[in-house]
């Protein structure tokens, strides 16, 4: 039976929801203001971490159908999945940059920001005269953030810079995989790592503006971002002077580490991180005592060295067991372990479900099932999760807001440089 089929785990109720604060508790961010032009998912997601915790987030779009992403798929009843993901709790205006009326319309939302964050193609936002320099120059409390694949300069400056370019560039795609074929990682990971550097540098700039008046640029490339992920196999490779070996799910110095296949066709991973829970893994789960003083399998050493061996051992074990009675046996004697879950179990799973992390966003095809974001600040007001914006849908609104009359929106939308 495949994994998938089986019953998902039954839900666990939630938890008693804690004490509601004050009213008056502000979020962390309220009050801040941030424009944005954005597309695809590093600056997204970026300033959807700034909305959650309260800012109010412009997002700036091309008027020919917007962020592109929003055309990715169709997966969120008829929305594109990365859009959702990335965008809830921000206001759509759709603006043509590349018109002197748009820039105009631009810099009268930047006079009242307090954060501007940009990831165009290399140059484009020089072009415009928004790069993050001449921005500061122009409105020096302004924080003003330039997302790039490869940095401003460089010899890499200039090229495309999609994430899964970038996870091969930046050493990802080699150590992850089996031994006969690398592979990327199945979500975006340099985009999520510049998104996460972007967001945590906006808050440090604030921080500062808060003791020296000043705004100021912040810098993020998406390759930066993901070779300080790297971290481990780069000090591995370069201080031992080899490359850590792709082991699919298993670990290349641990033993075992690895996901076994249990009888109910499920399969069931854990990790043995020490000589202590192997006597225990042998004595209560493999029902093999003699194993945990066995020359070929009392060491990590021993037991990496004759991997093929140990996994077998391991593997004939849980292969008699279903998945939760091998779960239920490998925790009770202290072992880590895990179910190898599907991306619908996790929709699904009882420790979400506990927790109470589930809430539902408007969009323009109805209410639609979202998490909350992993920043918890239990004592204070709950994140604003707002809702995923049409193209275009404030418009209007924020051209009022800068005093536009009736007469001069309705040129400007004739002319297609708003919509």
């Amino acid at each position: 039976m495949a994994p998938d089929s089986h019953p998902a785990p039954r839900p666990v109720p939630p938890a008693a929801p804690r004490p509601a604060p004050p009213a008056s508790d502000p979020l962390p961010l309220e009050g801040i203001t941030v424009v944005a032009v954005e597309q695809a998912v590093s600056a997204p997601f970026a300033t959807r971490q700034l909305a959650d915790l309260g800012a109010r987030v412009v997002k700036v779009e091309r008027p020919d159908g917007g962020d592109f992403a929003r055309a990715y798929d169709a997966a969120a009843h008829g929305l594109a999945s990365h859009f959702v993901w990335a965008n809830r709790g921000k206001e759509s205006i759709a603006l043509d940059l590349k018109d002197p009326r748009g820039r105009e319309v631009l810099h009268g939302l930047l006079d009242g920001a307090d954060v501007f964050v940009q990831n165009l193609a290399h140059g484009a936002a020089a072009r415009l005269g928004l790069d993050s320099a001449a921005l500061c120059a122009r409105y020096p409390r302004l924080i003003a953030v330039d997302i790039s694949g490869y940095g401003p300069e460089g010899p890499y400056a200039h090229k495309r810079a999609y994430d899964m370019l970038v996870q091969c560039e930046a050493g990802l795609v080699s150590v992850t995989g089996t031994p006969e074929q690398p592979v990327k990682a199945g979500i975006p990971a340099a985009d999520i790592a510049a998104a996460m550097y972007a967001f945590s540098g906006v808050l440090a700039a604030l921080l500062r503006r808060g003791t020296t008046g000043r705004g100021g640029r912040v810098e993020v490339s998406m390759l930066d971002a993901l070779a300080e992920w790297m971290g481990h196999p780069l000090h591995h490779t370069m201080h031992d002077g080899r490359q850590p070996v792709r082991t699919g799910l298993a670990h290349a110095v641990i033993a075992p580490y690895d996901a076994y296949p249990t009888a109910d066709g499920d399969r069931v991973l854990l990790s043995v991180q020490n000589d202590r829970e192997w006597r225990r893994l042998a004595e209560r789960v493999l029902e093999r005592p003699e194993l945990a003083d066995d020359p070929a399998y009392a060491t990590n050493a021993a037991r990496t060295l004759g991997r093929e061996a140990t996994d077998a051992v391991v593997a004939k074990a849980l292969a008699a067991l279903d998945a939760q009675e091998a779960i239920g046996r490998l925790e009770a004697a202290g072992i880590a372990c895990a179910r190898l879950n599907s991306v619908a179990r996790l929709a699904g799973h009882p420790q979400l479900a506990a927790r109470d992390r589930w809430r539902e966003v408007g969009s323009p095809v109805g209410p639609l099932r979202a998490l909350l974001p992993p920043i918890g600040l239990p004592d204070g007001p709950p994140p604003r999760m707002g809702a995923v914006p049409a193209l275009g849908e404030h418009t209007e609104a924020l051209l009022r807001g800068l005093g536009m009359t009736d007469v001069r929106i309705a040129a400007l939308r004739r002319d297609g440089v708003v919509a």
